[in-house]
């Protein structure tokens, strides 16, 4: 899975689970501070490693959705 893919894929996730507010634009920031937090503890659970790289892309491709 690209690190993209793999944005789109968190970001889907929170957007459905957990964003209900009525504002679209606030849902957005929401799934995306979710999937963000999510890359994170990733990264801190695998702790350093050559994954890293490619959370660290996650994290970026996820600030660059567009939803």
């Amino acid at each position: 899975m690209t690190p993209k893919e793999q944005a789109e894929k968190l970001y889907d996730d929170a957007y459905r689970r957990w964003c209900y507010e009525l504002s679209h634009e606030k849902n957005v920031a929401t799934a995306k501070d979710i999937a963000t937090y999510m890359a994170k503890l990733v990264i801190k659970e695998i702790g350093f490693s050559p994954n890293d790289e490619y959370w660290g892309e996650v994290i970026d491709e996820i600030q660059k959705l567009r939803k």
